[in-house]
This record gives C-alpha cells, structure tokens and sequence, in this order.
C-alpha cells in the first residue's frame, strides 16, 4: 500500500492562498444572494461550481486532460448519492425535524448511498474508490 503524501496536501503555497480566496469569495457572493433570492441561489448552487472552479485550478497547475476528466466523470457518479438529500431534507423540516438531526440524518444517508453506489457501479466494472 502506498504512503499517503500529507506533506503535498497540507504544504500551503501563496498560490494556494490565492486561489482559497477566490473560491472562498464565490461562495460568499452565492449566499449573499440567497439573501435576495433563494431559487437564484438555489440555481447558482446547482450549477457545480466547485467542480468548475476546480476545473479551472486544476488546468491552471497544468494537470492536463486525462486528470480533469476523470475529475469530472468522478463528480457525475458522486453527485448521484447526494440527490436523495435534496427532498429528504426538506421534507424532514417541514415535518418538525430538528434542523441539526436532519443534518446529522442526511450526512448519514448519503454516506450510506455514497457507499451503495460505489458497491453498485464495481459490479458493472467502475471503480470509484480503487483498492
């Protein structure tokens, strides 16, 4: 088993301050507007930002192709598992929940259908969580 490079992922450099800020200001405005307006927010945040600012951060450090596209199809099959949580959310809140056990809740729920879906897609011969 090879050795996980913690040194690489917490070694900050001034473009890694740069780019925190950048992304950190993006979600700030998409909140800000949520304020205003909740289905433009809503519509912001189902764009996949992260993943496009990702993108670009990831073409910006000359990762080439083949990693932004297994990047993207990655967050296709991941994105799948969380689907569920966007109607099971709201429907526990406005059934009385708790806001922080339906948080709780959820965060276990897609877990477990995170972990289904990787069982799942292994059988048809895509590995999303190699060995």
């Amino acid at each position: 088993m090879s050795r996980f490079p913690w040194d690489k992922l917490l070694s900050f450099t001034p473009m890694d301050l740069v780019k925190l800020a950048i992304t950190a200001f993006i979600i700030v405005v998409v909140t800000k507007i949520q304020v205003v307006n909740d289905r433009l927010s809503s519509l912001l945040i189902a764009l996949p930002i992260t993943s496009l600012v990702a993108m670009c951060w990831m073409q910006a450090e000359k990762q080439g192709n083949a990693r932004i596209a297994n990047h993207s199809e990655g967050t296709f099959w991941f994105v799948l598992p969380t689907l569920p949580m966007f109607l099971i959310l709201p429907w526990m809140l406005r059934s009385g929940w708790n806001f922080w056990l339906t948080l709780a809740a959820n965060c276990l729920l897609t877990i477990g259908f995170f972990w289904l879906t990787v069982v799942i897609l292994r059988r048809f011969g895509i590995d999303l969580m190699p060995k």
